[in-house]
């Protein structure tokens, strides 16, 4: 995968307390779970001075979940979700996993080291989590993914 750079006008940072509402106002946008943004475990990018980007690692058990990714789309195909990722893949301390909507959001996270995986195959303390989820899938038809961190390198410039 050809390196890709944050732009010069953009830094890469842990979020503080005073960004919870942007971090809101980002994950609402994009009509993802608005439960669990807790501000402490959020990276963001911000490029001159705006919020464009966040995502966050929620911590399990024995387990870690990537979740919360959002790009505003005026900086959405520039590489940003790549780099925030890849941040994400290497601050993870434990196996690291996400659910993710659509073909196009697999094929994303496949290029970064992820595998689909199946319910039975999460650790315990993501299977009710993801098991809500596999669920509304069923009801709804929703095309809702199981994936897991199965990277060789954890380089941010991988």
């Amino acid at each position: 995968m050809k390196e890709i750079l944050l732009p010069s006008s953009c830094t890469l940072r842990p979020a503080s307390n005073k960004d919870i509402w942007s971090i809101r106002k980002l994950v609402f946008a994009a009509k993802l779970d608005p439960t669990q943004l807790n501000w402490q475990q959020f990276w963001l990018i911000e490029c001159e001075g705006n919020l464009v980007a966040c995502g966050q690692l929620r911590n399990f058990k024995d387990a870690q979940e990537l979740g919360s990714l959002v790009v505003v789309k005026a900086r959405q195909k520039q590489g940003l979700g790549i780099i925030l990722t890849k941040h994400l893949i290497q601050q993870a301390t434990k196996p690291l996993y996400l659910e993710c909507l659509g073909k196009n959001l697999e094929s994303f996270y496949t290029n970064l080291g992820f595998v689909t995986v199946d319910l039975p195959e999460l650790p315990q303390s993501l299977k009710l989590k993801f098991g809500i989820s596999q669920l509304a899938r069923k009801i709804f038809k929703l095309p809702v993914i199981i994936m897991a961190y199965q990277g060789k390198s954890k380089s941010v410039n991988q």
